[in-house]
């Protein structure tokens, strides 16, 4: 490991976390050790290697799906307060190892330190929801049209939960899955990015101490390190009740049409290509700020980053002279300081896609107002640092159509707000989307039924970044699934209708007559 980062502490934060860069067998799932191939995980901070780590194979899949159904068995025995306390006990170890997870996600991702810290906040936060979940799962009684019946409904556990998380939030989508599934008393399966094994790996060592420490299964939470054929295992797994896949919307497709052809449940947070509209109306020195990290954040590689900016065209050329002076202050260098803006992409196919968008953006008469590129030199060893660019261009541009994981933002005009909320729409995907304006019935209409369809509609903030207690998820492309807060628990949960007839006679619904 270079001097370098260890400046940065990781070496140390590795330790802590339980990885050994020495160790080339680091455990799949806590105590059960793969026996695959090596998968060497190199940062993009750096392109240093940090770790080697074994992947899984067919038999370790088999043995973890066999000690997850015993799991299984167990703890859906638990009261959900009592599990509640499990993930209590989690939240609180997260708490203790938030600096050092933090760092490794940065380190390992390439996201900034700051929201490597943050993303395990996340993680913190929807443990604190569920364990408050943990005592309000609650059903629905009716009253009946039988005289002497009672009706209602009441949720019992799935069973295995399977989760295929992406590289971009390494441990936070995965908490928000697990979190919701272990209150709601079901086991999970992850298979984390092989782009980001090791915090993944992380997560698991941190969980397993909570899981000693209570003398619960370890079962309860595992993980496989491998390629797309563990995941199709899972997919494809009919003792895997729960599909939960964040991924690219080509994936989900056949990942929806796997799972649903065995009548088995999905979550499914495919892709998104958000736009902010800027209203004449729109608080500007705000609007900036929200879109400027909505479009370089994570170097574009969140699934809710801004693509697009819809802009009035009466202040178009404002916003634009704006965004350009404020792209020239960005500072774009190593994640784990803090004084830079902007880190590096996963690797060198990210890379790779990007400089191709910006020439099919070139060729379809896109015109860069903040010109791209890839950097190099003594900062930028990995390869992996990109110029976070601007172009002017048409809504109906087929790559403007399509979503690019990299800072790329593109900027049209508008006329009228109906026109601006059509183009808003007028993409495949639709999760994340926003309106800049300080007037009330702009702002009613963008959030009404005629307009933004996309399964996340703000008023000045950005597109990018979610709280944990509303519902996380989109329409269209982006697959219908909701993670994390509202009532998205009922998802790892099976809905049952009950009804008690407390008389000694029978009378059939709808006054039906069967007599013997």
């Amino acid at each position: 490991m270079s001097k370098k980062m260890n400046d940065f502490g990781i070496e140390q934060s590795l330790k802590n976390l339980g990885i050994s860069t020495e160790n080339n067998g680091v455990s799949s799932g806590g105590d059960f050790f793969a026996h695959g191939d090596l998968l060497e995980s190199y940062s993009p901070t750096d392109g240093k290697l940090i770790a080697k780590i074994k992947t899984a194979k067919a038999d370790d899949y088999n043995k973890v799906i066999e000690t997850s159904k015993e799991a299984f068995k167990e703890f859906r025995m638990i009261p959900a307060p009592k599990r509640g306390e499990l993930v209590r006990q989690f939240g609180l170890k997260l708490r203790e190892y938030k600096d050092d997870l933090g760092k490794l996600v940065s380190y390992e991702m390439g996201k900034s330190l700051q929201e490597g810290l943050g993303e395990v906040q996340e993680m913190i936060d929807i443990c604190d929801f569920a364990v408050g979940l943990s005592r309000q799962l609650h059903g629905y009684t009716m009253h009946s049209e039988r005289p002497g019946h009672r009706m209602y409904e009441q949720y019992h556990p799935l069973g295995v939960v399977g989760i295929i998380s992406a590289f971009n939030f390494p441990v936070a989508v995965w908490s928000w899955n697990t979190a919701l599934a272990w209150i709601c008393g079901n086991v999970t399966i992850w298979k984390p990015s092989e782009k980001a094994p090791l915090c993944a790996i992380a997560c698991q060592n941190i969980i397993t101490e909570v899981l000693k420490e209570n003398e619960l299964p370890e079962g309860i939470s595992t993980m496989l390190v491998g390629d797309h054929k563990i995941g199709e295992m899972l997919v494809n797994d009919k003792n895997v009740s729960l599909i939960s896949f964040t991924g690219s919307t080509k994936v989900g497709r056949i990942v929806g049409t796997n799972v649903a052809q065995r009548f088995g449940k999905s979550i499914l947070e495919l892709g998104g290509n958000n736009a902010i509209i800027f209203t004449e109306n729109a608080d500007l020195n705000m609007s900036i700020i929200g879109a400027v990290f909505g479009a370089v954040g994570t170097a574009g590689q969140r699934c809710t980053s801004t693509r697009r900016l819809i802009i009035h065209e009466s202040i178009f050329d404002e916003v634009k002279n704006r965004l350009v002076k404020a792209y020239g202050q960005l500072k774009i260098g190593n994640p784990l300081d803090e004084n830079n803006h902007v880190g590096p992409l996963i690797d060198q196919d990210a890379v790779k896609q990007y400089q191709d968008s910006i020439e099919k953006c070139k060729a379809e008469g896109g015109k860069f107002v903040v010109e791209g590129g890839v950097l190099d030199g003594e900062n930028y060893e990995s390869g992996c640092y990109v110029k976070p660019c601007i172009a002017e261009v048409e809504n109906a541009f087929k790559i403007v159509q399509h979503e690019t994981f990299a800072p790329i933002l593109y900027i049209m005009k508008y006329k009228t707000l109906e026109e601006a909320i059509a183009m808003q729409n007028d993409v495949p995907q639709g999760l994340s989307s926003a309106i800049m304006t300080t007037d009330m019935r702009q702002a009613e209409l963008f959030l009404s039924q005629v307009g933004s369809d996309c399964g996340i509609a703000n008023v000045n903030i950005g597109t990018s970044g979610a709280e944990i207690g509303g519902a996380f998820g989109g329409e269209k492309e982006t697959g219908g699934g909701r993670e994390s807060g509202s009532d998205v628990w009922k998802y790892y949960m099976r809905r049952q209708t009950n009804t008690i007839n407390y008389t000694d006679s029978l009378p059939l619904a709808q006054g039906i007559k069967f007599d013997l």
